[in-house]
């Protein structure tokens, strides 16, 4: 990914929460038909130095798992708010023109080495995390307890888990960061109106003047 050194986040705590905030990733291998894309969601733990472990499943009937390689590299992308940049929000634009549109957009690319986990109890115990860490907070919330067991138990038969082990995160936050503070203000003002959400102009206008 080409990122920069305007819209570079390396902040480990930073990404590991924008992961946890947009877990569905695209996923992406290499096999012998060629590039093959998933869109998972992934349970992610990263650890200080930038590494760790991405989790999720998949269909058993999903081929990725016979055409992938455990210890193979895979790239999972995350990607947050994204939104058109008119010139026209640019304070620049009246002072001198020379402006052009662009997109604003947030996304961790996280790379690993892939292995492949065929054990009903490790799957059991997954989607049990994956199901507290989504229904958590729920005034109605969904326990896996509430399915009948001999339907969970077919349910877990087909699919196959997995783990990634990071070697490498890369983090973009392309948010107007080289336009000037009167610019950045105009966008956040303009992002305001279009009635976007407070934490997606986070993403998309980074440390710019509230309006």
């Amino acid at each position: 990914m080409y990122v920069p050194e305007h819209f570079r986040e390396a902040r480990v705590e930073l990404l590991q929460e924008f992961v946890q905030q947009h877990p569905l990733a695209v996923v992406v291998a290499m096999t012998a038909d060629g590039l093959n894309a998933n869109h998972i969601p992934l349970q992610t733990k990263l650890t200080a130095d930038g590494r760790g472990l991405l989790r999720g499943h998949i269909a058993r009937s999903n081929s990725l798992w016979r055409q992938v390689e455990n210890g193979a590299e895979v790239l999972a992308i995350f990607t947050g708010a994204d939104a058109y940049i008119s010139p026209s929000w640019y304070a620049s634009k009246r002072e001198h023109g020379k402006v052009v549109p662009t997109w604003n957009y947030a996304t961790v690319h996280i790379r690993g080495t892939i292995r492949f986990i065929d054990d009903a109890q490790w799957l059991r115990d997954f989607v049990g995390s994956m199901t507290d860490l989504h229904e958590g907070g729920r005034p109605d919330r969904w326990h896996v307890s509430d399915a009948p067991a001999d339907y969970i138990d077919g349910m877990l038969r087909a699919i196959i888990g997995f783990e990634i082990e990071v070697s490498s995160v890369a983090g973009k936050f392309k948010g107007s960061q080289n336009r000037s503070s009167a610019d950045r203000t105009g966008v956040n003002a303009a992002l305001h109106a279009s009635g976007r959400k407070t934490d997606e102009i986070a993403e998309l206008a980074p440390g710019s003047t509230p309006v």
